[in-house]
């Protein structure tokens, strides 16, 4: 069977979220906008979920825009601010995903001054800086992530969130990694904007979330039949949403116990990649998410071992599956002083709530038997280098 160590990519769909979703696969069809008793009970099933998706971030229910995914909750943060903002800058950290990042540069080529945020080797934005960057009281939105994708380092965006207040501008939080995870309030946040997926939860794909103060002006990115109290047009997929509100109430519930259960994983993982000569351990001084620890082994290429490793039955990767495919080092990595070369040869692992420690040792073996597999390729290319 193979070992899926890949839950920052996506999750599996939890058995009791499909249950669910299952009536509204097979039952009530009806449109969520219609006013018969079965567009009624689609409508009623739309915010059930909707509540339970705030009680996962402490948010008012009202606070709640429903979207496909994490990627357009991001877009409408980003591009919905800006257009209903007079001309200034954006700021975004330089590890933000790249649905935050493309946005930001698509803005960029319209007329908008855009800046990256500096990180500190281990990932973090630095306050002192990032202080300076709000001087001139023109920066209408700054967006970053509570946690990071790849490396699992968490941002103290409470504190980032509250610098911007005051200095007027309007700070957005991509919670997709951290939700579910560890405990999230909106209101104590001090975001104004904050971004959440179902599918990394246990949820279905096709369904996330943007929260977002009331009070806060924000343009649609698609405008219809007045959905979403006018902020997001479009027929709700009322399954996926059903499922997405199923998997924030079962991640609230079970998140002590979850957190738990990964961080053992991790702590086993790391200490038995301890033993392996030249590893290095991205972020390992910085606050983390519990599941997820990115490393590499110079000079060994992160594309090898990959496959190598897949042959084998372990299903890990080298970061963002948004980015996967490409020869490129990692941004991420690149932006905390990472040289290209070893940033290309980062491997992820991020477990989830069914893994075990049986997995963690099998996987470690098998790390250590590729590498062994794959150092003769490397000494025949030094040998051909030379």
């Amino acid at each position: 069977m193979p070992v899926y160590l890949d839950h920052n990519a996506t999750t599996p769909l939890d058995a009791r979220v499909f249950e669910a979703m299952l009536p509204f696969l097979q039952g009530p069809y009806a449109n969520p906008s219609s006013q018969h008793r079965y567009g009624r009970a689609a409508r009623d099933a739309v915010e059930t979920a909707r509540a339970q998706v705030a009680a996962l971030v402490d948010a008012d229910p009202g606070e709640v825009i429903l979207t496909s995914g994490g990627t357009e909750a991001n877009n409408l943060a980003v591009k919905g601010v800006a257009a209903a903002s007079k001309p200034g800058r954006l700021l975004y950290s330089a590890v933000e995903h790249p649905c935050v990042l493309e946005p930001m540069q698509a803005l960029g080529r319209h007329g908008w001054t855009v800046l990256a945020m500096g990180v500190d080797g281990e990932g973090r934005v630095d306050p002192a800086a990032f202080s300076g960057q709000l001087q001139g009281g023109d920066v209408r939105l700054v967006s970053c992530m509570v946690a990071n994708n790849e490396t699992g380092v968490i941002q103290d965006t409470p504190r980032l969130a509250r610098m911007a207040r005051d200095a007027g501008a309007v700070f957005h939080a991509d919670a997709v990694q951290a939700a579910g995870k560890i405990p999230l309030s909106f209101p104590g946040s001090g975001a104004r904007l904050m971004s959440l997926s179902s599918h990394k939860i246990y949820g279905p794909k096709g369904a996330g979330a943007l929260i977002a103060d009331g009070a806060l002006e924000l343009e649609p990115l698609l405008h219809g039949g007045g959905q979403e109290r006018g902020r997001r047009g479009g027929t709700e997929n009322v399954a996926a949403i059903a499922g997405f509100g199923a998997a924030a109430e079962l991640a609230l519930a079970e998140m002590e116990a979850r957190r738990r259960h990964a961080q053992r994983l991790r702590d086993r993982l790391e200490a038995r990649l301890a033993g392996i000569a030249g590893l290095r351990i991205f972020g390992a001084r910085a606050p983390r998410l519990p599941n997820t620890t990115q490393f590499a082994v110079p000079p060994f290429h992160s594309a090898t071992l990959l496959g190598l490793l897949d042959k084998k039955g372990f299903a890990v990767s080298s970061g963002s599956a948004c980015a996967s495919g490409t020869d490129e080092p990692s941004h991420v990595l690149l932006a905390m002083g990472v040289p290209a070369e070893v940033a290309l040869c980062a491997i992820r692992v991020s477990v989830g709530k069914d893994n075990t420690e049986a997995e963690i040792d099998a996987f470690v073996a098998a790390l250590r038997a590729v590498l062994g597999e794959a150092m003769p390729a490397m000494a025949h290319l030094s040998k051909v280098a030379t």
